[in-house]
C-alpha cells in the first residue's frame, strides 16, 4: 500500500538524518507557524493556546499516529496557526473588514452524513445566495509566499489532490472540488477547535474539552473569517450566506447568539443510519494516519457524540427566536423539488425555473451519484439497532429526570 511505503520512507529519512521528525508539542508547533512567510505574531496566549496544549498532548498520547499521520497532523496545525496569525494581522491592517456585513445567513443544521452537503450545494445553485468554497474554507487568507498574488486556490487544489491520493475513498464519501461549495470546517481549525481534528485522529481528551467550553468566542472568530472571505471577494454583503457545518449541531446556541438574524434549515436522518455513515467516514480518515484504529471505539464514540448533538440542537432550537424549518433526509431523496420549495417559502425567495434546472443538473452529476457506492453498516462498528435505540432512550430519560417537578 502507498501509505505503508510512505511510512517506511519517512522513517528511513529520519533515521539517516535527511529530515527531522516533526514535533507535536505546542511550543514547537507555534514556532513553526511563526516561521511561515506571511504569518505575523499569534498574540497573547488565550483559550486557543489551552486547546492547542490539549490537542498536542492527545496526539502524542492517544492518537497512535504513524509517521505519515505525524507529518499530516503537524502540517495541518501549523497551517491553522499561521492562518490565525494572518487573521489578526489582516484585521489590524484593514479595519474595514470588521464592518463587512453578514446579513441573515442561511444556516444548515444537520449531523454529519445527514444530507447537509446536498442541501448546501442545492442552494449554492442559486446566485442570489453566497457560499464558502473549498479553497476558502481551508485557506482563509493568502499565505504571502507569492507576494501580492492570492495563492489560496492553488493551495486548495494541492491539498485536495494530496487528500485524494492518500485516501481514495475520500472522493466517494465526500466528493468535492477546489472551487465547489463546501463546509466552513477550515475556519474552526484556525481556532484550534472542532471536528476536522476529531474525525481524523483519536483524541477523546480534546473532544471532551470542546464539548464543555463556551463556544461563543469561537463563533465570533468564525464570523470574522466570513467577513475576511467576503471582503477578499469584494462582496457587497447583499447576498445571504449559506453556512453548513455539522459542528453547528453541537454548538447551535452559540451560533444563534453570534448570528441572531439567521434562518435555520434543520436536517433529520434516522440516527442508526447517521451513526453508521459517520463512523464509516471517521474510520476511513483515521486509518490513513494510524495503524491502531479500533472501529468499535469509533462506533461508540460517534453514537455518543451524535446523541449529544441531537440533544443540544433540540434544546437550542426551542430557545431560539429565529425562522426554522425541518427537512428529512428521505424526503429530499424522494421529492427534492417539493422540499426545496418549502425551504424557499421559509426564506421568502421565489424559486425560479432557472435555479430549479441548475439544481436538477447538480443532482444528475456522476460525482453526486457516486455517493451510492459508499457502503456501511452498524455491525461494522460494533453497534446494533437495539443499542442505538437504548442510547436514544437513555438520553431522553436523562432529560426527563433533569426537569424539575412542578408544585401541585
Amino acid at each position: 500500500m502507498r501509505r505503508a511505503r510512505i511510512n517506511e520512507l519517512l522513517d528511513h529519512a529520519w533515521a539517516r538524518g535527511w529530515a527531522t521528525r516533526p514535533i507535536l508539542e505546542s511550543d514547537a508547533l507555534i514556532a513553526a507557524a511563526r516561521r511561515e512567510k506571511g504569518a505575523g505574531g499569534l498574540g497573547a496566549d488565550g483559550a486557543w493556546r489551552a486547546r492547542l496544549d490539549v490537542l498536542a498532548d492527545a496526539l502524542r498520547e492517544e492518537a497512535a499516529l504513524t509517521s505519515l499521520g505525524t507529518v499530516v497532523a503537524h502540517g495541518q496545525i501549523v497551517a491553522a496557526l499561521a492562518n490565525r496569525a494572518r487573521m489578526a494581522e489582516w484585521c489590524r491592517r484593514y479595519p474595514e473588514i470588521l464592518a463587512q456585513p453578514i446579513r441573515r445567513p442561511i444556516i444548515i443544521v444537520g449531523q454529519m452524513r445527514s444530507g447537509s452537503t446536498r442541501m448546501q450545494r442545492l442552494l449554492a445553485c442559486d446566485p442570489r445566495f453566497g457560499h464558502t468554497r473549498f479553497f476558502e474554507s481551508w485557506n482563509p487568507l493568502p499565505s504571502g509566499r507569492l507576494g501580492p498574488i492570492d495563492d489560496r486556490r492553488l493551495r486548495g487544489w494541492f491539498g485536495l489532490r494530496c487528500a485524494k491520493w492518500l485516501n481514495p475513498e475520500f472522493a466517494t464519501i465526500h466528493p468535492t472540488g477546489t472551487a465547489q461549495a463546501d463546509e466552513e470546517i477550515g475556519f474552526h481549525n484556525v481556532s484550534i477547535f472542532g471536528s476536522a481534528f476529531e474525525a481524523q485522529w483519536r483524541v477523546p481528551r480534546f473532544a471532551a474539552l470542546n464539548e464543555r467550553i463556551d463556544t461563543r468566542p469561537i463563533y465570533a472568530e468564525f464570523r470574522r473569517l466570513l467577513q475576511i472571505t467576503a471582503w477578499l471577494r469584494r462582496d457587497r454583503g447583499d447576498r445571504p450566506m449559506v453556512l453548513k457545518l455539522p459542528q453547528f449541531t453541537q454548538d447551535l446556541a452559540a451560533v444563534v447568539d453570534v448570528f441572531p438574524d439567521a434562518r435555520l434549515i434543520c436536517l433529520d436522518r434516522p440516527v442508526s443510519e447517521t451513526v453508521a455513515s459517520s463512523a464509516s467516514l471517521v474510520h476511513s480518515q483515521m486509518r490513513t494516519q494510524s495503524d491502531a484504529v479500533d472501529p468499535h471505539w469509533i462506533g461508540r464514540e460517534w453514537l455518543r457524540k451524535i446523541v449529544l448533538r441531537q440533544e443540544r440542537t433540540a434544546r437550542a432550537r426551542r430557545a431560539a427566536d429565529v425562522a426554522q424549518i425541518d427537512v428529512g433526509f428521505e424526503a429530499v431523496g424522494g421529492d427534492w423539488r417539493g422540499e426545496i420549495r418549502r425551504v424557499y417559502r421559509l426564506l421568502g425567495v421565489p424559486l425560479t425555473v432557472t435555479v430549479e434546472e441548475r439544481m436538477a443538473r447538480y443532482l444528475d452529476r456522476p460525482q453526486h451519484g457516486g455517493l451510492s457506492r459508499h457502503r456501511y453498516a452498524l455491525g461494522d462498528f460494533g453497534l446494533t439497532e437495539a443499542g442505538v435505540a437504548a442510547a436514544l432512550a437513555g438520553s431522553a430519560a436523562d432529560r426527563a429526570a433533569s426537569v424539575p417537578l412542578q408544585a401541585a
